[in-house]
């Protein structure tokens, strides 16, 4: 369910339901099409963590419509895509072909054996996870499906963005709505966890990553890390 980014959406408020893992899913599902159609290329960050890395596993999570998953394949000798949204899914198998294993599957549990991740992606879809616990959860996953000379681009949606009004001073971030327009006009939010820089920190550091760097671009956290 990767995206991020935050273009012509606006922030919203923020029912409980909109947290659940189905709902999650159903709005990608809905919106899956039109997408595709909008998240041509691939991150600049992760073409340049990817850069001369290469090894035998690479795990996209959260691949969306597989923009990134693309960019792994040509690193890895087997690439693997993992998102909740099997419309996306089905967008993604449209780019990348045979390519890239595809697998419906959630970030707070991934479906990969321990140790054996050698470069991972996880752009743009941990802020779509219900609680800080959920979260935490994820993280630790993470962690453990990365080999020990692995190493994982992460990425969230950060307060330092200029559509919010909270700032990167706040020590913790928020729980939003952000509008998905869809071609016909309707308007279908979708959930977010806003982050705060000294949040997203502090979730790393519970967490059994071991953080490498840590910065703040056009609007989100990213952090280079490792596993246990």
């Amino acid at each position: 369910m990767s995206d991020g980014d935050p273009e012509a959406e606006e922030p919203g408020d923020t029912p409980s339901e909109h947290r659940s893992p189905e709902r999650v899913r159903e709005v990608y599902d809905r919106i899956a099409a039109h997408f595709a159609e909008t998240r041509h290329h691939a991150w600049p960050e992760s073409r340049e963590f990817l850069d001369g890395r290469s090894g035998a596993v690479g795990l996209d999570v959260g691949c969306g419509n597989g923009r990134n998953a693309e960019l792994l394949a040509e690193r890895v000798d087997r690439a693997l895509g993992l998102d909740a949204s099997r419309g996306l899914l089905g967008e993604a198998r449209s780019r990348v072909g045979e390519t890239v294993e595809l697998v419906q599957g959630d970030a707070g549990g991934l479906p990969v054996t321990a140790d054996t991740v050698d470069i991972a992606l996880y752009i743009a879809t941990l802020h779509h996870l219900a609680d800080r616990e959920t979260r935490r959860a994820s993280l630790a996953e993470l962690a453990r499906v990365l080999a020990p000379d692995g190493r994982a681009l992460v990425s969230v949606w950060s307060t330092t963005h200029d559509r919010f009004d909270a700032g990167p001073e706040d020590p913790v971030g928020f729980d939003t709505t952000v509008d998905w327009t869809l071609p016909n006009g309707e308007t279908v939010p979708r959930f977010y966890h806003i982050y705060a820089p000294a949040e997203f920190e502090a979730d790393l550091a519970a967490s059994p990553l071991t953080v490498e760097a840590t910065w703040l671009a056009s609007g989100n956290c990213y952090a280079r890390v490792r596993g246990e």
